[in-house]
């Protein structure tokens, strides 16, 4: 069994057609194209009394008195998306993160916090879109603006509404994986994909576009 660790994790980092693990610059840059910035590191701010480990570990196992509530369903009305949303995880073998390969689908990161989690952040990625396939689910993610809200419907049948605070952009060699993945901080949705400039070469994008949205 493999430790997720901050290389594994880069993995939801890398791109849309292929999620290759990267290595992650300990100095991550101000982002570009971003609006809210300050908000979401606000929310990622561990309270004083938090406890236990910041991003998520063990792939295969989770802890025994966690019995998270996985979203089955994201909607999203300002940029015309409803969603399948499949629990994945990191590819042992690979190191990939698990994205759906039905670019309509997106990927709950199954080893981080359920919807009914109080603290944490609930990432939930997707493809931009596909040689193959045409637009992916989170094609317009870049058009989201601080203020919009989404729909999230738990396995459990309950909705849970958020309201957005943050777009940021990173080169994806420079995105802060441990706040977005971390178990602690006020309760989130983090929602992941491409961006940025396509390298035809190499065929993939260079960035990151992070959402951050709270509940309402």
């Amino acid at each position: 069994m493999t430790v997720v660790n901050r290389g594994a994790l880069a993995a939801v980092a890398a791109g849309a057609a292929a999620l290759a693990v990267a290595a992650v610059v300990a100095v991550a840059s101000r982002p570009t194209g971003s609006v809210g910035a300050e908000q979401a590191a606000a929310l990622a701010s561990p309270s004083p009394s938090a406890s236990g480990p910041s991003v998520a570990v063990a792939p295969g196992v989770l802890p025994a008195d966690a019995e998270p509530v996985p979203p089955v369903r994201l909607r999203i009305p300002e940029i015309e998306v409803t969603a399948r949303v499949n629990p994945v995880g990191v590819n042992e073998r690979t190191g990939e993160f698990e994205v759906p390969p039905s670019v309509d689908q997106i990927g709950w990161y199954r080893y981080g916090p359920g919807l009914e989690a109080e603290a944490g952040s609930v990432v939930i990625a997707g493809h931009v879109d596909s040689a193959e396939q045409g637009r992916g689910a989170f094609y317009r993610l870049r058009d989201l603006a601080p203020g919009d809200t989404l729909t999230a419907t738990g396995a459990d049948g309950t909705e849970r509404t958020y309201r957005v605070v943050a777009r940021e952009e990173y080169d994806k060699t420079k995105i802060p994986l441990e706040r977005y993945f971390a178990r602690d901080g006020r309760p989130r949705l983090t929602l992941i994909t491409c961006g940025g400039p396509f390298d035809a070469d190499a065929r993939r994008y260079r960035d990151n576009i992070v959402v951050t949205a709270e509940p309402v």
